[in-house]
């Protein structure tokens, strides 16, 4: 039974002011020949991808209310920090740009990629973001208290240009940094009324939301929305970094921060956050050859291109879960397409040696 109304989210997520940075709602579409080969069940595909800012992606709709938070607090430029090739620094960026605001990068090298202006990287300087590379360990997604020196050295030296810095925490998600509210999670509280609203219309009933998870944002918000407004909807996080076990305690805190700062009254317990840390390989950003064939098979089968790093390992998971009988044949599940596609091209060459003959 629903806990609440699709009019009574929608209330208190109005309580959060937001600028309007992209197209809503994005399209929900059934993958009719992707369903067929796999042999069911019916797979349908949330295009967030198809944002609009600066070639789509899930890190536009938390920038929504991010980009409004940092104008309230007089900020003029923003930090932010994640991979070498991060969707959400370029995100971060046009939006920062849109409004007037300094973006400034700290990209650390998680993964084996040369420092080339290629994919997302070449569209940073295309913004003219201040970008900052670093080393990392390999494999990993950086999270904050693994670089609080580097940050706040970054910070002063901001701070020593003459402007006001706001500090975004990578992905928009955990709370930290300048962000006070999870404000990334309650866009996909957002998020999840809107794919709600979009089923009634195509009258089905989904089952499954399966989405890649990486900061944790994403995945919140989808669990609250679905607890809230669908409880028996099972929100499937398929990990791109790290162990399930240290991984699902962040996404619960951060789902506990959501239902808090959003004054519902729910019971969200450590059974409701999902997440499959099976298909993360050798890491981080690290292609194989699974992920590149499910690639492959979503652009032939249904002309849709899936990013290398975070929605391309989620459709090899979805392909392997239907495979091994996870799912009925009846069952409906929305597989959403969070962004990433300009990954491609510094990857290619990987993708080329697994895709060969």
């Amino acid at each position: 039974m629903a806990a609440y109304s699709i009019p009574e989210i929608k209330k208190r997520i109005g309580d959060f002011p937001r600028k309007n940075l992209i197209h809503l709602p994005t399209p929900l579409q059934k993958l009719e020949n992707l369903s067929q080969e796999l042999g069911g069940p019916e797979i349908y595909i949330k295009r967030d991808d198809m944002t609009g800012l600066a070639f789509g992606g899930n890190k536009s709709r938390k920038l929504e209310f991010i980009i409004q938070d940092v104008l309230d607090k007089k900020a003029d430029a923003i930090i932010t920090w994640a991979s070498l090739q991060s969707n959400w620094c370029l995100q971060t960026s046009a939006a920062a740009r849109k409004f007037g605001i300094k973006p400034i990068l700290l990209l650390f090298k998680t993964y084996d990629l040369p420092e080339e202006y290629d994919g997302n990287l070449l569209l940073d300087y295309i913004l003219d973001a201040d970008v900052i590379i670093k080393e990392a360990k390999k494999g990993k997604s950086v999270r904050i208290n693994d670089i609080l020196d580097i940050l706040e050295a970054v910070e002063k030296e901001v701070k020593e240009w003459g402007y006001s810095p706001y500090v975004a925490p990578i992905g928009g998600s955990m709370v930290g940094g300048s962000m006070e509210k999870p404000l990334g999670a309650i866009s996909y509280v957002n998020a999840f009324v809107e794919l709600m609203e979009q089923a009634g219309e195509l009258d089905f009933e989904i089952n499954y939301v399966l989405h890649a998870s990486g900061s944790g944002g994403t995945q919140s918000g989808l669990v609250v929305g679905a607890k809230a407004l669908k409880g028996d909807i099972k929100v499937l996080g398929i990990s791109v970094s790290d162990d399930k076990e240290s991984y699902g305690k962040e996404v619960l805190t951060l789902v506990q921060d959501t239902v808090e700062a959003l004054k519902l009254e729910l019971a969200v317990e450590e059974e409701n956050v999902i997440i499959f840390d099976e298909y993360i390989g050798q890491g981080y950003g690290i292609i194989n050859k699974d992920v590149s064939e499910a690639l492959r098979l979503v652009s032939i089968r249904e002309g849709i291109f899936l990013d290398p790093v975070y929605t391309g390992k989620a459709m090899a998971a979805l392909i392997d879960l239907i495979k091994k009988g996870y799912f009925k044949k009846e069952d409906k599940i929305v597989f959403f397409h969070t962004g990433g596609t300009p990954a491609l091209f510094p990857n290619k060459q990987h993708l080329v040696n697994f895709l060969k003959k």
